[in-house]
């Protein structure tokens, strides 16, 4: 099963940044959004920031994932 999940921007450099994860914090490449700045929420895959968004959407999703978790869920 493939996963993309929503991580906060926390710092950046040209092609990469940290973002954190729940508490979770791992190094994601920018290739593909280059615009994408710290404090901005974006939606990684594989190791890859596929999309920037919403912050409003971003928190929806990290909510259905706590539920699920919550729920016993364990991809």
């Amino acid at each position: 099963m493939c996963l993309a999940v929503p991580g906060k921007i926390l710092s950046k450099t040209d092609a990469s940044a940290e973002v954190d994860f729940g508490g979770t914090r791992r190094q994601i490449a920018l290739d593909l959004v280059p615009a994408a700045k710290k404090g901005d929420y974006v939606l990684v895959h594989a190791g890859f920031a596929i999309q920037v968004l919403d912050p409003d959407e971003a928190k929806k999703t990290l909510d259905v994932f706590q539920e699920l978790y919550e729920k016993g869920f364990r991809p």
